[in-house]
């Protein structure tokens, strides 16, 4: 049993109010500790705490700064057991995926201290009467409220270039996956970033989240989440103009051409709908296939997904969905897709089984002979639920992927790298991945298109979202 509560100033700290919430075991539905439901009180406390501590993290120089960041890097790695733990019990997370998601976590913070200096501005010659110069300044309080599907590697987006940028934190994790964030906090100072620099209130999205954007030391905001909770947060945001970065929903088509690989993109293709149990805004739920290969990469595919591990063990490749909201709404779209009267090729319930107990698992489910204009095809559902769609050429291949409201990421499987650069041109994605399907790496920036949002997170481009430009004019 455990029990999360903030961690703000450098020290564990209990809601206001003294209230708590139950925080239920994905893999066994039974409750695994408590987690505090902080209220507006806790949220002022730690926005306050943050602007104490800019001025001093602000003027210390860049090179300091990267330093203390490599350091909180290096203790990352040094807790990965920790870290790995915290995460895979809240989340349902397979064990085995662990050690990577603690390392590429520590990746963020490496590669933002590495990166300090590059915020720099220019000088821009406007003759010999003037000595003209920009320079990026950093806001001040930063804001990251995160989601629940992936904890650890979300919020080192976000925090890693913003204090690398001279601003300081404060973070809201979901209410369903807190402990592994708070546990991040508490080691980071411990490796030596001053207390009160990076802060973490935990407590419900909906009651803290507004507070966090209405508070006038709140500076920036990165948001990733839901699109109405998105589009809630925009209009608060519009009111106080208050810069935001949001990654929101996703659609995301994944291309397979006839001269793909076939048992590479099979595998690609089921990696894409089934890593984390569909629980991650790329994931490629949009699968549209060239109709001369369609029946025979779908045999594959099949084959792919049939032999997939669902369950709570170390070596399984699909755990639980994390919360029980998530999992009553996947099971809604099996429904949905009886009354469109789309049958699953494979899947399409709930998966049972003595080893599962009364966890929220999902079987893989593979949908066939849909079509673009569907439920299933236009929504995402956050889940193990793989939509195929056919199509004839390229030109019917980019109409149908660009067809979306969203436009996060997007798969491309071809041989013919002149196709590949024409599809990578047309595709209305942020992040285009080709010839396998992953998350991308630390150093590529991430975010969407559309209605999957705007601003990017990650590489060297999350730098400038983080820092405000001036200009200074010098007349000599």
């Amino acid at each position: 049993m455990i029990r999360v509560e903030s961690y703000i100033g450098g020290r564990s700290l209990p809601p206001t109010g003294l209230h708590y919430v139950d925080k239920i075991d994905p893999r066994t539905a039974q409750k695994m500790g408590e987690v505090a439901s902080s209220s507006a009180e806790d949220v002022t406390l730690a926005i306050d705490t943050a602007h104490a501590a800019f001025p001093a993290w602000r003027d210390l120089r860049p090179a300091q700064r990267g330093r203390v960041l490599l350091e909180v890097a290096r203790a990352i790695r040094q807790n990965e057991a920790r870290l790995g733990a915290l995460e895979s019990a809240e989340t349902g997370k397979p064990g085995q995926e662990m050690a990577g998601l603690v390392d590429l976590t520590a990746q963020y913070f490496e590669f933002y201290a590495g990166l300090v200096n590059v915020q720099d501005g220019e000088v821009i010659n406007q003759g010999p009467d003037y000595h003209v110069y920009t320079r990026r300044d950093p806001f001040g309080v930063t804001g990251a409220i995160l989601p629940w599907n992936a904890p650890l590697h979300q919020a080192a987006r976000a925090i890693a270039p913003a204090l690398a940028t001279g601003n300081t934190v404060v973070a809201k994790p979901s209410e369903h996956t807190s402990a592994s964030l708070v546990e991040l906090a508490r080691i980071a100072v411990e490796a030596g970033l001053p207390a009160g620099v990076f802060n973490v209130v935990v407590g419900k999205g909906s009651v803290l989240g507004p507070v966090m954007a209405n508070h006038p030391l709140m500076r920036k905001i990165s948001f990733t989440g839901g699109l109405t909770a998105g589009q809630q947060l925009g209009h608060i945001a519009a009111q106080r103009i208050l810069p935001l970065t949001l990654e929101l929903g996703g659609k995301s088509a994944n291309i397979v051409f006839d001269d793909a690989d076939l048992p590479a993109a099979a595998h690609g293709a089921t990696r894409a709908f089934t890593w984390n149990s569909g629980q991650w805004c790329c994931a490629g739920t949009r699968l549209l296939v060239q109709q001369s290969i369609h029946d025979r990469f779908v045999e594959l595919l099949l084959e792919q997904v049939a032999a997939l591990k669902v369950g709570p063990d170390f070596d399984c490749t699909s755990g639980p969905i994390t919360t029980q909201a998530q999992f009553k709404k996947i099971q809604s779209y099996f429904a949905i897709a009886r009354d469109e009267g789309l049958v699953p090729a494979i899947g399409g319930k709930v998966a049972q089984g003595a080893q599962l107990g009364q966890g929220w698992y999902i079987e893989p489910t593979v949908y066939t002979g849909v079509r673009n204009d569907m439920t299933l095809a236009r929504e995402e559902i956050f889940g193990p639920i793989l939509c195929v769609i056919p199509f004839k050429d390229e030109a019917d291949a980019l109409r149908l992927a660009n067809d979306s409201e969203f436009g996060l990421g997007a798969g491309i499987w071809s041989r013919d790298i002149g196709r590949v650069h024409r599809v990578a041109a047309g595709l209305e994605a942020g992040r285009i991945v080709v010839n396998e399907y992953s998350g991308g790496f630390v150093q590529t920036p991430c975010g969407g298109f559309k209605q999957s949002g705007y601003g990017r997170e990650q590489g060297i481009e999350a730098l400038s979202h983080y820092t405000q430009l001036k200009s200074v004019i010098i007349r000599l």
